[in-house]
């Protein structure tokens, strides 16, 4: 049988390992720590880009919950830690099997499986189908699959596309391995085999096995295997796999063919599951009514660490630390600066909580560990503050974005009363790409403050040294301010829906749009969990609600994200489709106009 497996740390043992650490001291404990000192630190070599479940990552939870805890602040949940584990990267196990017809293949010199590859053992024929396309749409129409019998055999497929070299290829949508075993699928295939010909990769290398950020596999085997592979395959047909290619690129002509040979395989590979931590502290209000209210204070400290393929860098080709100065050590420093003040000019009315979430990078999974299990009633969160890439305030421009200003009645009036000077750029929409959707997707006025990204984002070239760190003591100063006036107010800020709880393509590829957002990271198995639907969209006006598990659309299943988003890509605006949902274990089946 195929194996897929995950290794567990148990969670006490890590949590007794960060206690642990907190004797020694890996850190500078100057008395009066600056913005530069908490960048110089958290994105020192020291913390190896602090991605999430590494030993970097522990140290610089650490050394967060301790700048709090000299403050005087309340730890909240364990000691200052909120603990919570993650799937973090898929290696391959030791019981891989893969043998052509009589003859065993190596893995990793031969073939590798996918991270997503199901637990079944197959053996069966073989056949080739092109690239795997099935297209059917206004401007491109293309079907791999014409007359051919795929049913409960092995697919093999090219990997790319043959536009691989555009920029805007017309087949992008469809070209990336999950699209294409979600089509074999629709077409009964028992199991799928990629391989890349000469102009999609020069080298006849194997892809190193990488973690997608979501958990979830498909109910058949998927491998790669090298060109040498390949060639043996289609060898009977008398062709290659760079023939084949250069082909179907040539002439845009589609079309397989079944092949004599016959694979049976097995898959073993292991997710690796580790534990990371949120950060939260409390400073009390001193109202004896409105204590009981807070206001929300964050920054996420992970990042990519030594980068690579699937770790969301832009540099794959480059394995070398990600400091991640900018992206996020300067929000945490301004938190921690917000921290200290508050603690030290304890005026605020409302109770303030500070929090430096884990794992934004892996999908926001921190903050929404943080509304899963809040250390206070969420109904009484009465608004959010994010900081994510605050250190690069242009000294010219002064531009400073602010987005979710129209989450709340009052948000625009209050933050332009207290603007100091900075070219302000509004943006009213409460979802983006940081934690600060997991509190609007909880009807939480939010205010995520950015300088904007540049050309080290993501990169290992985003270091200490390119900070502007009197723009974040500026940036500090203003919403000090700002957070001052929210927690002193009477009357809470008035939340208002502003844009879709979801978030767009970023490639502006999909015509239509349910209006819900889903579980990114896999966590739900049984199909795609809801997390939040859009008001006025067509899921709310079809009755989808939040919790429920998406597991077909128009019939077709659906099982993780990627098959949500390649469902979608085939629809246009004004169609009528059925969504198959579980809601609380019963299955219903809802019709949606897009």
């Amino acid at each position: 049988m195929v194996l897929l497996r995950k290794i567990k740390i148990p969670l006490l043992a890590v949590v007794a390992v960060l206690l642990s650490l907190c004797s020694p001291r890996f850190y500078p404990l100057e008395a009066d720590h600056t913005f530069r000192d908490d960048v110089t630190y958290l994105a020192s070599a020291t913390l190896e880009g602090r991605k999430s479940g590494t030993r970097g990552d522990s140290l610089a939870a650490l050394y967060i919950r301790d700048r709090f805890a000299r403050m005087g602040t309340v730890l909240l949940y364990e000691n200052g830690f909120q603990p919570f584990s993650l799937v973090s990267s898929a290696v391959p196990g030791d019981g891989n099997v893969f043998v052509l017809d009589d003859n065993p293949l190596q893995v990793s010199r031969d073939f590798l499986p996918y991270s997503f590859s199901s637990r079944e053992r197959k053996s069966g024929e073989v056949v080739f189908a092109g690239y795997g396309f099935d297209i059917r749409s206004d401007s491109l129409t293309w079907n791999d699959y014409d007359s051919l019998d795929v049913r409960g055999k092995w697919v093999l497929l090219l990997k790319g596309d043959p536009e691989i070299d555009k920029a805007e290829s017309r087949f992008a949508p469809y070209s990336e391995e999950r699209a294409k075993v979600l089509t074999a699928l629709d077409h009964g295939a028992g199991g799928v085999v990629f391989v890349g010909g000469p102009q999609y990769s020069e080298t006849d290398q194997l892809q190193d096995i990488f973690y997608d950020r979501n958990s979830s596999s498909y109910p058949v085997p998927v491998f790669q295997v090298t060109r040498e592979v390949g060639d043996k395959l289609l060898a009977p047909r008398g062709t290659t796999v760079a023939g084949m290619e250069e082909k179907i690129n040539t002439r845009e002509r589609c079309g397989g063919f079944p092949l004599p040979g016959r694979i049976t395989a097995r898959a073993d590979v292991v997710l690796r599951e580790v534990v990371t931590n949120n950060v939260v502290v409390m400073v009390p209000g001193n109202d004896p009514l409105l204590k009981d209210e807070y206001i929300v204070v964050g920054a996420h400290y992970d990042h990519l660490g030594w980068g690579g393929q699937g770790s969301g860098t832009r540099a794959p080709d480059t394995v070398a630390i990600h400091p991640g100065a900018d992206d996020n050590a300067s929000g945490v420093a301004l938190v921690i600066g917000l921290a200290n003040r508050a603690a030290h000019t304890p005026l605020n009315r409302r109770s303030l909580i500070f929090a430096a979430f884990g794992a934004e990078e892996m999908g926001l999974i921190g903050s929404k560990a943080f509304t899963a299990n809040p250390p206070v009633d969420l109904k009484k969160i009465k608004a959010m503050f994010n900081f994510d890439m605050v250190g690069r305030l242009d000294t010219l421009s002064h531009a400073l974005s602010i987005s979710g200003t129209l989450t709340s009645e009052e948000s625009e009036a209050i933050l332009t009363s207290h603007n100091p000077g900075f070219n302000l750029a509004f943006s009213g929409e409460g979802y983006g790409p940081s934690d600060h959707a997991a509190f609007y997707m909880e009807n939480i006025p939010v205010f995520f403050f950015s300088t904007g990204a540049h050309s080290d984002y993501h990169t290992f070239s985003d270091t200490g040294d390119k900070i502007n760190y009197e723009g974040i003591e500026k940036i500090a100063d203003y919403a000090w301010q700002v957070i001052s006036e929210i927690a002193g107010r009477d009357q809470p800020l008035t939340f208002r829906e502003a844009g879709s709880k979801i978030q767009r393509s970023r490639g502006g590829r999909f015509k239509v749009t349910l209006g819900v957002m889903p579980d990114y990271a896999g966590l739900e198995k049984n199909g795609l969990r809801v997390d939040a639907v859009s008001k006025d969209k067509p899921a709310h006006r079809a009755g989808i609600a939040k919790g429920d598990i998406i597991t077909a659309i128009d019939g077709k299943p659906v099982g993780n994200i990627y098959d949500y988003m390649n469902r979608l890509k085939t629809f246009s605006e004004g169609q009528t489709i059925s969504v198959d949902i579980l809601r609380n274990g019963e299955h219903k089946v809802l019709i949606v106009k897009l």
